[in-house]
Parts: C-alpha cells; structure tokens; sequence
C-alpha cells in the first residue's frame, strides 16, 4: 500500500484511540478541559468546537502522519510503531503547554499523565497500523532453538 496512505489509515486509527481516551478524562474531569475548545481558541475561534473538534481531527488524521512518513527515516529504529511513540510524546510536549487552559493545581498533573498516555497511544497506533499496511513490520528475534516436537 501506498506510504501516504498508509499513514493517513494509521493516522485515523490513531485519532480515533487519542480521542476516545480524550474524551474519557474529560468526562472524569466533568468537563473542565475542555479539549475541543482549547483547539479552537488556538486556532482563534473561541467557543466554536465544531471548528476546533474538525481541525484536531484533520491533524491527528492527515497532518501529522504525513509528517511521519516525511520524517520515518530520520527517526531511530526499525519498529515504526515504537518511532510512533517518539512522534506522540513530541506531539503531547505543546499539547500539555498549550492545552491546560486555566487548570490549577492536581488537576494539572492528572491532566499531563493522562494526555501523556493519550498521545503515546495515538503514535504507538499510528505507527503499528502503518507499518502493517505497507509490510514495514519490524524483524521478529528468535529466543533460542526452537522445541523439537514431542
């Protein structure tokens, strides 16, 4: 399958888990994050979530798988799915920054463990559904001799 492609496939799987994990800390937080909101108040149509839910998706799809195929060879390793990791954990880095709003106190830091875990899951994702699609599956090891039949 096409590279491209591959990763957009990889990049909806991804957003589909992101979102989902997303939306369940935001219901444990009764709503005070405020995820889509944040988006669109970055984007600079505050209030709008339709915009700021649309255009969390189109990255999380589109955007930056594309950039991970762009980057894939530059990225350490022969595992796609583990290189997606790196890519989610420097996703989270101006999601947790940028993202918080006007969260005080422990909320904080549930809120940067629970993005943290969001965002490694969408590139671990990403990556695994990629490297699936185009049969860039990393090398399987061999732990000793294989058991003679019985």
């Amino acid at each position: 399958m096409n590279r491209s492609l591959a990763a957009v496939a990889g990049g909806f799987s991804g957003t589909t888990v992101l979102t989902v994990l997303l939306l369940l800390f935001e219901v444990e937080t009764r709503s005070q994050i405020g995820m889509f909101e944040v988006v669109a108040r970055f984007v600079g149509v505050p209030g709008n979530t339709t915009v700021g839910f649309a255009l969390f998706v189109l990255a999380g799809t589109v955007a930056w798988p594309l950039l991970f195929v762009a980057a894939e060879e530059s990225i350490p390793g022969t595992d796609p799915a583990i290189k997606g990791l790196g890519v989610g954990a420097l996703l989270w880095i101006p999601f947790v920054l940028l993202g918080r709003g006007d969260l005080a106190g422990a909320i904080v830091l549930a809120f940067g463990g629970m993005t943290l875990v969001a965002h490694l899951a969408y590139g671990y994702v990403t990556g695994a559904v990629y490297a699936r699609l185009t049969g860039r599956m990393p090398p399987t090891e061999s732990f000793g001799d294989e058991a003679e039949p019985m």
